[in-house]
């Protein structure tokens, strides 16, 4: 069986960073309390190279203080779980043990609706919030999520190329970090892409004549266009219902990642992906985000949390980019099949996406994000290359190809060092 591996996690995360990369940081945008008030009670900080040692001088006469995490994982077990528990370790052994990071499973404090003003208030202390799912409220945001589906797709460069330009371009995207502080929120990834979405249904379907008249469960108003514009009916379902309306036959396929279809056992029932090359469906993006108690602690502390970030990312990755090995392999077990979709469907759906990627970024007043996220997204690929993480198969063989030891620390320490360190607090 497949795996997932938990993420080694880096004691000092960003190893290899120059100390001059803090000295950036003030100047562009950094993240945490502003004026001079919490200032005087912000206390001193340390270089994003810092040794462990003088990490734990800079923490040494702070009280210990603990940060309730609410992570994307339903539990302890789940397949994201990782996600949970390699960041709680990254921040816990960078603070010597003086942060406890106490992990909240299953949206137990805060469903996604309520979260961020969970988040503002202080009951949940740091996030991975959805605010692809209100759209009214995160226009740009959903502008870039809508984004994503012109971008290139693959089972693992792309992917990584894409949540990276992601990051990049929703950090460079005012309008973007605008929308977290109208809510009293700390972005601290302000974009987590995840992965690329595929369809999963009872029956194949590669073909345009296919996607005539299926029903679709999908998690987006921006996925419904496209699949409407496919010629088949999108249907809202909460996830939980989704392998039971399946079961029963009363939706077709299922649209969306493949890493919570496995842990929920929906290959069983809709055991045939389609998967997209040159262009794929919008994404419901997330981000990690804090909130009020966060803003009021030390900027040592505020360093030691966001500087997990580089772990939080290449764990998310190394999460949702194993899942699709198992996915492949569950479907196979299955009966089922992995193809991609044939050329006249795949030139439709990137038709649409870009007309649509353009109309919301016009609409939320950022009719440049789309191009900035696409220009990021080749950088990246190209860095993607230079570190060795190129697909070496294809994805219906990912069972096959793909290492169970993968880690993407390096992509992490990367994009920490090009695009996170000038947010970092100071």
């Amino acid at each position: 069986m497949h795996r997932i591996r938990s993420a080694a996690v880096r004691p000092a995360t960003v190893t290899a960073m120059a100390a001059s990369l803090a000295l950036l940081a003030g100047c562009a945008g950094s993240v945490g309390g502003g004026g001079s008030d919490s200032e005087t009670a912000a206390g001193e900080g340390f270089a994003a190279d810092a040794s462990q040692d003088e990490i734990d001088e800079a923490l040494a006469d702070l009280d210990p203080v603990t940060l309730k995490f609410q992570p994307s994982a339903m539990s302890e077990k789940s397949i994201l779980a990782p996600n949970g528990l390699d960041v709680k370790k990254a921040i816990e052994e960078r603070s010597g043990g003086k942060i406890t990071v106490d992990i909240v499973w299953g949206q137990a404090i805060a469903s996604y609706a309520d979260v961020d003003d969970a988040l503002a208030d202080g009951r949940v202390d740091l996030a991975f919030t959805l605010p692809s799912y209100t759209p009214a409220e995160y226009p740009a945001f959903d502008a870039l999520g809508t984004a994503m589906s012109t971008l290139p797709s693959s089972p693992v460069a792309s992917d990584l190329a894409a949540n990276a330009a992601g990051v990049q371009a929703a950090w460079e995207t005012p309008e973007v970090l605008a929308e977290f502080e109208d809510k009293n929120l700390v972005p601290l990834i302000p974009m987590l892409a995840a992965g690329g979405y595929s369809t999963m249904c009872s029956e194949p379907m590669t073909t345009a004549e296919d996607w005539k008249g299926q029903q679709i469960r999908v998690g987006s108003a921006a996925a419904g266009k496209q699949v409407t514009d496919l010629g088949a009916t999108p249907v809202s379902l909460s996830f939980p219902e989704t392998y039971e309306a399946l079961q029963r036959g009363t939706v077709d396929c299922d649209l969306g990642q493949l890493a919570p279809n496995v842990e929920a056992g929906t290959f069983e029932v809709a055991p045939h992906i389609g998967v997209a090359s040159d262009a794929g469906i919008a994404r419901s993006a997330g981000a990690i985000t804090a909130g009020k108690k966060y803003s009021e602690l030390p900027v040592a502390y505020q360093q030691v949390v966001f500087d997990a970030m580089s772990t939080t990312f290449s764990t998310m990755m190394e999460v949702v980019i194993g899942a699709k090995a198992q996915a492949v392999e569950q479907a196979k077990d299955n009966g089922g099949s992995v193809k991609p979709f044939e050329d006249d469907v795949q030139k439709q759906m990137a038709k649409y996406a870009k007309a649509l990627s353009d109309k919301t970024a016009e609409k939320a007043g950022v009719a440049e994000a789309p191009k900035a996220l696409s220009s990021a997204g080749e950088e990246w690929q190209k860095s993607v290359t230079e570190l060795g993480f190129d697909d070496k198969g294809e994805f219906a063989s990912l069972d096959e190809w793909y290492p169970e030891d993968a880690s993407y620390d390096k992509l992490g320490d990367e994009l920490f060092k090009k695009v996170m360190a000038a947010h970092r607090p100071e």
